[in-house]
């Protein structure tokens, strides 16, 4: 389902203030994944109230830990949906979600958050399991 740009750009505005890049094309995910050295965090972006209440503010929650992943990057289901498809294919283990946080290392999924572990929860619940995820996995 399409929905207004205008709506939608409040959302995507929110995770580049935590230096989220927005890849709305399959080409600019590629490109930005080509690199398969250090972490990366991947969020898959929605218009769904557990994005809005938990996966937004906890994902910017957490980037205020010391340790967080080298690049972040993000997808809106619905609106990049070439580029959406393109990071699911990157994880094929894991039914499709939306929202849902994949933290990459060296090219690998080595944590992810699916839609059912964001709902319900509280940003702060969000933001701890990914700041738990980071220190056990990014940095030195």
């Amino acid at each position: 389902m399409k929905y207004d740009p205008m709506m939608i750009e409040p959302m995507r505005q929110e995770l580049n203030l935590v230096g989220a890049e927005q890849l709305t094309t399959a080409e600019k995910l590629e490109t930005f994944l080509s690199d398969n050295t250090g972490t990366v965090l991947m969020f898959v972006n929605s218009v769904c109230g557990c994005a809005a209440g938990s996966a937004r503010p906890g994902l910017t929650q957490s980037m205020q830990s010391e340790v967080r992943p080298d690049k972040v990057g993000s997808v809106f289901a619905g609106q990049d949906v070439e580029a959406t498809a393109a990071l699911r294919g990157r994880f094929p283990d894991y039914p499709p979600s939306s929202p849902c946080i994949a933290l990459f290392k060296n090219g690998e999924v080595v944590h992810f958050v699916p839609r059912h572990m964001i709902e319900g929860r509280e940003a702060a619940q969000v933001s701890d399991d990914l700041v738990t995820a980071y220190q056990q996995h990014c940095g030195s």
